[in-house]
């Protein structure tokens, strides 16, 4: 493959006008990631075009957006190039680059003096990260999310992966339907959440906005002295929907007690510290720019995540583990009922979550 010769990557580097030393860098799951030792120096990505396969579209959304925040940053008298992914365009002035092969290059400032976390053991990093994440949506509330590119369709459309559920019930493609009776009971009583958000974009009272639609932990550089939350990475996901999925899925994870394929249920629960912190730093940014239905499903929109992901573990274990990668078997089996165990847990702490929102919505 291109991205692992040397000689290639070199060619490559030329493309952008830099002749430099190059290195494998990170530990990403989908692209593959290097460091341009330069000053200053260049992060080099080839594109998953398997996952992404219109990178034109993913390229554009991207760089329109990173331009627009760039543009607030600047205005706000901050700094750019740290705050912001800085697109370096190829010597023909364009955002990627394409070889004979058709693999998919590009490339971004790196950004010094940061670090990113898989896990908060400090409950203040959430903080930190819910205040990076509320501060991306809070400067691009403004942007026209209807003009970037649905690069993953139905990507956060609950009811359509019911319905994706329900076709792998009926196929049963893998002869395991005896194996979840008990989940798939669960999964249709809790189906009454699944059209919570959708219905009120449709209504108009849940406004569509731009949103990452992977709000990991690890996708928010860190100031590696003080902690504060740098900048938001990893934008291919990019896309038009609600900010509900951006908070709900950060939270699907981040307020979790343990990681999504832990088996003994003692040790699953939903962390209301955890809540609270994310709360808290997504709610100081952009409190002031939220409908009062957005107010109000907050605390369900971790549910409904949470739910989405666990029935799309489910389907997959029906459908022969087809989609997400499988380390041991019935592993998308426990991820399910992981999942479904958290979802009971936010649904008895519902009130406790919005006394949290209204706390900080107030403040």
């Amino acid at each position: 493959m291109a991205s692992n010769n040397q000689y290639e990557l070199k060619e490559i580097l030329s493309r952008f006008n830099i002749n430099t030393d190059i290195e494998v860098y990170g530990n990403g799951h989908i692209n593959d990631t290097y460091l341009c030792e330069t000053a200053p120096r260049f992060i080099l990505q080839k594109i998953n075009t398997n996952v992404f396969n219109n990178p034109t579209d993913v390229m554009e959304n991207i760089y329109n957006v990173t331009k627009h925040l760039s543009e607030k940053i600047k205005k706000a008298g901050g700094d750019a190039d740290r705050e912001t992914l800085t697109v370096i365009p190829t010597k023909n002035n364009e955002i990627y680059y394409k070889n004979s092969d058709g693999a998919c290059f590009r490339m971004y400032k790196y950004i010094e003096n940061s670090v990113s976390y898989d896990v908060a053991e400090d409950p203040k990093i959430l903080c930190s990260a819910g205040r990076a994440f509320g501060k991306f949506q809070k400067m691009l509330s403004d942007f026209p999310a209807e003009k970037l590119h649905e690069t993953i369709i139905d990507f956060h459309n609950t009811p359509i992966r019911v319905k994706q559920l329900e076709t792998a019930i009926e196929n049963n493609s893998a002869n395991r339907l005896d194996n979840v009776k008990e989940e798939i009971e669960f999964a249709k009583r809790y189906a009454k959440y699944a059209d919570k958000i959708v219905s009120e974009m449709a209504l108009g009272t849940v406004p569509l906005r731009v949103t990452h639609n992977d709000t990991k932990l690890n996708n928010v550089l860190f100031d590696e002295k003080t902690n504060d939350g740098v900048c938001v990475i990893d934008l291919d996901t990019v896309m038009s929907g609600s900010l509900l999925y951006d908070f709900g899925d950060a939270l699907r994870f981040g307020a979790s007690s343990c990681v999504e394929d832990e088996t003994d249920e003692n040790k699953i629960w939903f962390d209301l510290e955890k809540f609270e912190q994310f709360a808290k730093g997504f709610l100081s940014e952009v409190k002031d720019c939220l409908t009062q239905k957005e107010i109000e499903l907050l605390p369900v929109s971790a549910l409904i995540m949470t739910y989405e992901c666990g029935i799309r573990f489910l389907a997959d274990y029906l459908n022969g583990d087809t989609y997400f990668k499988i380390h041991k078997e019935n592993h998308n089996l426990d991820r399910a009922r992981n999942q479904f165990k958290l979802v009971e847990d936010i649904e008895s702490k519902f009130n406790d979550m919005a006394k949290i929102v209204a706390k900080y919505v107030n403040n």
